[in-house]
């Protein structure tokens, strides 16, 4: 198996975590990092093969992309899809996702990351993900403890 781990992609993969971040990205992340949804843990800017994927959930095999405007551009579009199949390839789902739908739309997007985590189980086995709440099982803030 080929690494693609050089000191050069490290090193930029610890930029884009720490200074380089777009808005968005810090958006989408504050919900990810707390193991939300599911349970899952998530990484940013994390390297695989010669690419660094925004965001991936190893366990599950799930990629998450953020794409600005730029990412509308013909050549863009095109390394985009070579991307996306080289992921496949490696046994990933990858989830692409507008800025806008994350600004615009967040409880959405939350809801397509949770129904992929749950959709299909892990290639390692039971993930030890949870289950969607039953129908009247949602996520409440006033239980009787509370009161």
């Amino acid at each position: 198996m080929v690494t693609w781990k050089t000191k050069s992609v490290i090193a930029r993969a610890r930029a884009l975590r720490s200074e380089r971040a777009t808005e968005v990205e810090k958006v989408l992340w504050r919900h990810l990092r707390r193991r939300w949804p599911a349970g899952a843990k998530f990484r940013r800017q994390h390297p695989h093969g010669p690419f660094i994927l925004d965001f991936v959930c190893l366990e599950a095999r799930l990629a998450i992309e953020l794409d600005g405007g730029q990412h509308a551009d013909e050549e863009q579009a095109g390394y985009d899809e070579r991307r996306t199949r080289y992921l496949k390839n490696e046994g990933f789902t990858v989830l692409r996702f507008w800025n806008n739908d994350v600004t615009g739309n967040l409880i959405g997007v939350l809801e397509v990351i949770l129904a992929t985590l749950t959709s299909r189980p892990s290639p390692s086995g039971p993930s030890g993900l949870l289950p969607l709440p039953q129908a009247g099982e949602g996520i409440t803030t006033d239980t009787e403890d509370d009161r």
